[in-house]
């Protein structure tokens, strides 16, 4: 019989990957994530020259319960990303804040609640208008447009191009960088940004988001330390049950990172920190089966990381969305703010 399929010796090298950092109760678990660490800024390209921030507030307006910031900064040169601070008008300042992140969708626009396009209505009818969540549980937001996404798309010779992802993922690429790389790095600089902002508490961050947002999450808080708490959604899974045998867009892709590890070992870099993956039942791209084996070996890490009650696993009764009546008490609890 003709192996004709490319899909069949991947599956097979996949199944056989040497994961040569994936997780091993018998190594020295700090020098192992010391060791997981560099080799994961190295993958995902972590090498963004640092610029002046370069804070430009646009407008503030006052929301009834809350007022809204809407301001850029500089990631790097060239990388403006736009944001919306929410402060909520009660409980005393400086507030906890977290960090927004929306996926594959038609903007932050959709995290504070406000439809532009067609089907936006129905994407915040997901839970996923998440910075008015966290005001209403009582913290600061900060939703901040992702590269590729809502007004960060490619422009071209004044068109827009409709494919999001692909052509910036694939020039990151020929770069050496990554997409995920960059969005992180966004994250990070934000979290810079905030420091400038006397109403939020950078000393208490969170970061949440769904599908896309849910990657960056797990990513940013895998790479940036001063995130406390992480609620990734829709993506923690593994590498191999996920993007490696459906098909998902070009910017969740690191090259050679089955080598080395697969995503439950990445925990190593957030444990002790409070965790709360959430996933789907249902959701068709990041398959539970798969979801709850990578939790299995995430719970192993937080034990052998001496905090085995930090790591949560939600479980929604649906799909592709978040589920906010279920995570975000675990959340609070977690966070403990």
């Amino acid at each position: 019989m003709a192996h004709l399929s490319p899909h069949e010796p991947h599956a097979h090298l996949m199944e056989n990957a040497p994961l040569v950092l994936q997780f091993d109760p018998n190594r020295d678990f700090d020098r192992w994530r010391a060791d997981l660490d560099a080799k994961l800024r190295e993958l995902v390209g972590w090498t963004p020259d640092p610029v002046d921030l370069d804070i430009r507030v646009e407008w503030v307006e006052d929301r009834g319960d809350y007022v809204e910031t809407r301001f850029l900064f500089a990631a790097e040169e060239y990388a403006d990303v736009p944001c919306h601070l929410l402060v909520p008008k009660a409980g005393d300042a400086p507030h906890p804040v977290v960090i927004c992140l929306q996926g594959h969708s038609s903007g932050f626009h959709i995290s504070v609640g406000v439809p532009k396009y067609e089907g936006d209505e129905e994407a915040i009818a997901g839970d996923r208008d998440f910075a008015l969540q966290a005001v209403h549980e009582g913290y600061a937001a900060l939703a901040i447009e992702q590269r590729a996404f809502g007004e960060r798309v490619i422009t071209l010779d004044g068109k827009q191009w409709d494919n999001r992802c692909t052509h910036s993922s694939m020039v990151s690429l020929l770069l050496g960088r990554t997409m995920i790389g960059e969005r992180s790095y966004d994250v990070s600089r934000a979290i810079d940004a905030l420091e400038t902002f006397d109403e939020v508490d950078t000393s208490r961050i969170g970061c949440m988001g769904n599908s896309g947002g849910g990657t960056i999450t797990w990513f940013a808080s895998c790479l940036e330390p001063r995130i406390g708490v992480a609620m990734p959604s829709c993506y923690v899974c593994t590498f191999r049950d996920s993007i490696g045998s459906l098909h998902h867009c070009p910017d969740n892709y690191i090259p050679g990172v089955l080598r080395w590890f697969e995503m439950g070992d990445m925990a190593g870099l957030i444990a002790p920190r409070p965790l709360t993956v959430v996933a789907g039942r249902e959701d068709g791209i990041f398959p539970i089966h798969a979801v709850e084996k990578t939790f299995e070996r995430i719970q192993d890490i937080y034990d052998a990381a001496g905090a085995p009650d930090n790591c949560r696993l939600i479980v929604g009764d649906g799909g592709h969305r978040f589920y906010a009546p279920e995570a975000w008490p675990v959340f609070r609890e977690l966070s403990r703010w």
